[in-house]
């Protein structure tokens, strides 16, 4: 499909909080490399930053990140902090914490909830900021979130976060959260390949919550591609003259006014053709082609 001009504003904007985005923003977590999580050979930091300072010039005003997406001589937050600092007021940056990673890059297990204060420190560090725009508690193996979450609301109280969501969640965990306090987003696993999270999405819209999903594009293949061995995608995308990766953001973002997508990518032109994908528009047969 085109490329031309097209610029993130495209698919239409949501709010977190107060704070309005463009619905198709930027994942941060392949900027280090391509190896984030298993100590792969570090991005080329120009090329990187270029990408950054690309995506806010296409209209990019979401970007999301935490302070464990790094790999050998690279960090997430502080690229991002070299691309963008002096922040254009409008930029909202999303970070996580719960999970944690050792200097080697080993995982730790998931932060107590008197660790939080010190990711979110970490994070303001790295980026530079006096506060966090938007802060997501990931959970793993939680029944119950309220105890983290609480100290989450805490810190927003103190004026260290604006706003709070969570990532990895159950629609259970979404009621503990609310009871406490304002859910702006949920971050979970999610596209056509991967739709075990669709009562959380359908709760978010009854709630006028932003619903992310993360791994839209590779699906199960997650940092493979996943974009191969669908035949409907294929054929989606060989009909609209676009990619099939293009095809699953199009996709994602169908399924609802609030749900927003994060595509990531270290290349310029993969940049542009991520965006591209908001402005694409899938048929009634596309859909029912995808959903099948």
């Amino acid at each position: 499909m085109p490329t031309d001009e097209i610029i993130a504003a495209a698919a239409g904007t949501w709010t977190l909080g107060d704070l309005t985005v463009n619905r198709i923003g930027f994942g941060a977590m392949r900027v280090t490399g391509s190896g984030a999580f298993d100590r792969g050979a570090p991005s080329d930091r120009e090329r990187v930053i270029g990408v950054l300072r690309r995506a806010v010039e296409l209209g990019v005003n979401h970007v999301d990140t935490a302070a464990f997406y790094f790999s050998s001589l690279r960090s997430a937050n502080e690229l991002i902090n070299r691309a963008l600092a002096p922040y254009p007021a409008d930029l909202v940056i999303v970070t996580k914490v719960g999970p944690g990673r050792d200097p080697s890059g080993d995982w730790l297990p998931l932060a107590r909830p008197d660790q939080l204060r010190g990711q979110v420190e970490e994070n303001l560090r790295q980026l530079g900021r006096d506060h966090l725009d938007v802060v997501n508690l990931r959970q793993h193996g939680l029944d119950s979130i309220a105890e983290h979450f609480g100290a989450l609301a805490d810190l927003r109280a103190a004026g260290l976060i604006r706003h709070l969501g969570i990532s990895n969640v159950r629609p259970q965990h979404l009621a503990q959260a609310q009871a406490i306090a304002p859910v702006v987003c949920v971050q979970n696993a999610y596209g056509i390949d991967r739709r075990i999270s669709e009562p959380t999405l359908r709760a978010c819209g009854e709630q006028g919550i932003a619903f992310v999903p993360f791994y839209s594009i590779a699906g199960d293949g997650r940092d493979a591609g996943g974009v191969a061995g669908n035949d409907a995608v294929h054929a989606v995308a060989r009909a609209h003259g676009a990619t099939p990766a293009q095809v699953r953001i199009a996709w994602t973002l169908s399924r609802g006014p609030h749900v927003l997508a994060i595509p990531g990518t270290g290349d310029p032109d993969h940049l542009v053709e991520n965006l591209a994908a908001g402005a694409l528009r899938l048929t009634p047969e596309d859909l029912a082609t995808l959903d099948a």
